[in-house]
C-alpha cells in the first residue's frame, strides 16, 4: 500500500471578502468534540416524562466529564410538535415544555463556565402551520402579498382540484396540501417538503431573509456559538416548479441561489467576536457541489452523512475518508464525523446486522435482526476511529452509553411523521430517541417513550462506577483526544497494513489500528498503547477492535 499525506491548507481570503472573523490561529471548531442533545429525550428536570432545560442544566457536569467542548441543542422553540419540534411557530422564544427564554440564557451561561459552548438548532427552510407569518397567509386570502412568503399556487385541473405539481414530501406522500380559503371555499396549495404542518419558506423574498437575519442576531446576542442548519441545501427552489422526473435534477434542492444566502448569513457571524460557527445539515451527493458550502464565506462546516452511511468495511471507509479529506482541502474546510444521530438508526444496531449501511430510503424500516454485542464491540472501534481522524467529531447523545435502536416501541406510541405519512410502512425515527437512561430516576417515573428494561444496566449511574464501560472508555477516548496534540492537530497519513485494517498517522506522535476482517491481526512494534478498543491477545489485534498506539 502506497503512503499517502493529506492536510488541510489555509485559505486566504478571495478579492473583495471580508477578513472579519477570520484568525490565524486554528479556531475552537477545527478539532471539536459535539455532543448531540435531542431535549425532549436527554434529561427531564421536572418529572413530567419529558426533557427539558432544567435537565440539561441539572446534566452539564456529566458532558464536562464526557469531555465534549460543545453541544448541539435541536430545537427548542415553540413548536406544535408536528415533527418534534423542527416545526417552528417562534424561532426566537422557547416552548413552554422544555422551559422558559431565561432558563436558556442561564444554560448558555452555566455552559459557558464549564468551558462548553452551545450549538443551537435553526429549521430555515420550513416553519410551523402556527407560525404567525403562514397563519396571516392564510387569513389573507389568494393574491395577497402574505402569500409571497410560502409556496402558495394555484391546483390544476377543471377547478384547482389537483396539486400544482408532482412534488412529493419526504415523509411520504404528496408535497402539496390545499387550503380552504377566508371564504371556506377550496383554495390554493401549499408546498411542504416535510409534515403538512411544515410550510415551506419563499427564500426569494426579502422579508424572508430579513425574518432570519434577525434570528440569528437574537440568538449570537444572547452568547450562543453557533447554528445547526436544519436541510440547509433546500431553501431555494426552481421558481418554475417544475415536475421532477426520476434520476433528474431535484428542484426543490441544492439550487444556485442557496450561496447567497449563506454568504449573507456568514457576514452576520462574522461581526461577533466569540467565534460563532454552521454547521449545515447537506445532503447533496455530488462531492463537488457539497463543497461549493463550505467556501471560506458561507458554511465553516458540514455534516459528513457518507461516512455515517458506509458500512463497516475497510475499502468503504478508507475510500470515504480519503473523498472527504479530498473534497473539505481545497476549500480550506474542516471535516466532520458522525456515526448517528436524531434521524438515523442508532450504529450499535446497525453495525451488528448483516447489512451495516444506512440509507434513508427505507434502511430504518426495523426488523433486519442485530447482534447488539458484536454491534457494540464494532462501535467502541468506530469511536476510536472518529475520534482519531483530523477534523470535528460528533457525539449523538446515548452514544456514549452503547444504547441500541429501539424497535418494539408500541405502535399507539410512536409520533415520527414518517411513520404516520408513510402508513406505517417506516416505522420512523422514534427508536433512535427514546430517552436517556440516568439510573436516578424515580421508580414510578415514566419517559415520552418507553425505555427498554434492559438500558438499566446502561444507565449513567451503573456505567460510571464500571471502568470498563463505554462511558468510562468514551471518557478516556475524548479526554486524550484533547490532550494529544497529533490527534487534533496533527497531519494524517495512511500506513501500510493488512486486508481489512485500516492503520494511520497523526503527526509524528500517533497511530490508529482498526481491524475491521474477521480475523486477529499482528500488532506493530509501538512504544506506548495509549488507548484500546476491547481486550488485546498478546502481540495481536482482534477483529473488530481499534488501539491507538504511540
Amino acid at each position: 500500500m502506497v503512503n499517502s499525506e493529506v492536510s488541510i491548507p489555509h485559505i486566504e481570503p478571495q478579492n473583495g471578502q471580508s477578513t472579519a472573523g477570520i484568525r490565524r490561529s486554528a479556531p475552537w471548531w477545527r478539532s471539536a468534540a459535539i455532543y448531540q442533545i435531542y431535549p425532549r429525550s436527554y434529561a427531564d428536570g421536572n418529572g413530567d416524562g419529558i426533557g427539558d432545560i432544567a435537565g440539561i442544566r441539572a446534566r452539564l457536569p456529566h458532558l464536562r466529564e464526557l469531555g465534549v467542548d460543545a453541544v448541539w441543542i435541536s430545537p427548542w422553540y415553540p413548536s406544535p410538535m408536528a415533527d418534534g419540534g423542527y416545526d417552528v411557530a417562534d424561532y426566537r422564544d422557547i416552548d413552554p415544555l422544555f422551559g422558559t427564554l431565561a432558563e436558556a440564557e442561564a444554560l448558555i451561561d452555566e455552559a459557558h463556565e464549564l468551558d462548553i459552548r452551545v450549538i443551537i438548532d435553526i429549521v430555515p427552510n420550513h416553519c410551523s402551520d402556527q407560525h404567525p407569518l403562514f397563519r396571516a397567509a392564510l387569513e389573507a386570502g389568494p393574491g395577497a402579498p402574505e402569500r409571497e412568503l410560502f409556496w402558495f399556487r394555484p391546483g390544476r385541473g377543471t377547478a384547482g382540484e389537483l396539486p400544482p405539481n408532482n412534488w412529493t414530501s419526504a415523509f411520504g406522500g404528496p408535497g402539496w396540501r390545499r387550503v380552504t380559503e377566508p371564504d371556506g371555499t377550496p383554495g390554493e396549495w401549499y408546498f411542504h417538503r416535510f409534515a403538512p404542518g411544515q410550510p415551506d419558506f419563499n427564500w426569494d423574498h426579502p422579508d424572508v431573509r430579513a425574518e432570519f437575519e434577525t434570528t440569528l442576531r437574537f440568538w449570537l446576542d444572547r452568547g450562543v456559538d453557533g447554528f445547526r442548519i436544519d436541510v440547509a441545501d433546500c431553501l431555494v427552489k426552481d421558481p418554475a416548479l417544475p415536475e421532477y422526473v426520476d434520476g433528474g435534477p431535484v428542484p426543490w434542492a441544492d439550487q444556485d441561489g442557496v450561496h447567497e444566502i449563506y454568504r449573507q448569513w456568514r457576514a452576520v457571524l462574522d461581526a461577533y467576536d466569540h467565534e460563532p460557527v454552521f454547521v449545515g445539515e447537506v445532503w447533496t451527493p455530488d462531492p463537488v457541489r457539497f463543497a461549493r458550502y463550505l467556501r471560506p464565506d458561507e458554511l465553516h462546516t458540514a455534516f459528513n452523512f457518507p461516512f455515517l452511511q458506509s458500512p463497516w468495511d475497510e475499502s468503504a471507509l478508507r475510500k470515504v475518508i480519503d473523498s472527504t479529506l479530498a473534497e473539505h482541502a481545497p476549500v480550506g474546510a474542516t471535516p466532520t464525523w458522525v456515526l448517528s444521530n436524531h434521524d438515523t438508526t442508532r450504529h450499535v444496531t446497525r453495525y451488528g446486522r448483516a447489512d451495516t449501511s444506512y440509507a434513508l430510503d427505507g434502511r430504518r424500516v426495523h426488523g433486519a435482526s442485530a447482534d447488539l454485542e458484536l454491534g457494540t464491540r464494532r462501535a467502541r472501534a468506530a469511536a476510536l476511529l472518529t475520534m482519531a481522524l483530523p477534523g470535528c467529531v460528533y457525539v449523538y447523545q446515548g452514544d456514549e452509553l452503547g444504547l441500541w435502536e429501539v424497535e418494539d416501541i408500541p405502535h399507539e406510541l410512536r409520533e415520527d411523521p414518517t411513520y404516520q405519512q408513510s402508513g406505517g410502512e417506516d416505522l420512523g425515527r422514534d427508536g433512535c430517541r427514546v430517552p436517556l437512561p440516568w439510573g436516578d430516576e424515580a421508580p414510578d417515573a415514566k419517559a415520552w417513550l418507553p425505555r427498554p428494561a434492559a438500558w438499566a444496566e446502561l444507565s449513567v449511574r451503573e456505567q460510571a462506577a464500571d471502568p470498563d464501560s463505554m462511558l468510562s472508555f468514551y471518557r478516556r477516548a475524548l479526554a486524550l483526544r484533547r490532550e494529544q496534540t497529533a490527534l487534533r492537530e496533527g497531519e494524517f497519513t495512511w500506513l501500510p497494513s493488512a486486508p481489512g485494517v485500516l492503520a494511520f498517522r497523526r503527526g509524528p506522535g500517533v497511530t490508529c489500528l482498526v481491524n475491521l476482517s474477521d480475523a486477529p491481526v499482528p500488532l506493530p512494534d509501538f512504544d506506548e498503547l495509549l488507548l484500546s478498543s476491547g481486550p488485546l491477545a498478546e502481540g495481536v489485534l482482534p477483529a473488530d477492535t481499534a488501539v491507538w498506539l504511540r
